[in-house]
């Protein structure tokens, strides 16, 4: 099983991107895709960008990490 981060794309050279997460913008490898953009949503898996997601699905997925994360600190 994998888990892929979403992010946006910020900046693109070559073969490379830069992903923001929130917190930290990580350089990440643009070899699968094709098309990028700054500004789009994307998976990030081990140094990769997987895919493209659209709005919406990008804005689910983070709903989804900040529940968890909000749950976690609550936990301790």
């Amino acid at each position: 099983m994998c888990l892929g981060i979403p992010g946006k794309v910020v900046w693109l050279r070559e073969d490379r991107a830069g992903v923001d997460f929130g917190d930290v913008v990580v350089e990440a490898g643009t070899h699968i895709v094709e098309d990028l953009s700054v500004g789009d949503f994307v998976l990030v898996h081990s140094g990769y960008i997987l895919e493209k997601l659209d709005l919406e699905e990008a804005k689910k997925t983070l709903a989804i990490f900040d529940e968890l994360a909000r749950v976690q600190q609550e936990s301790k």
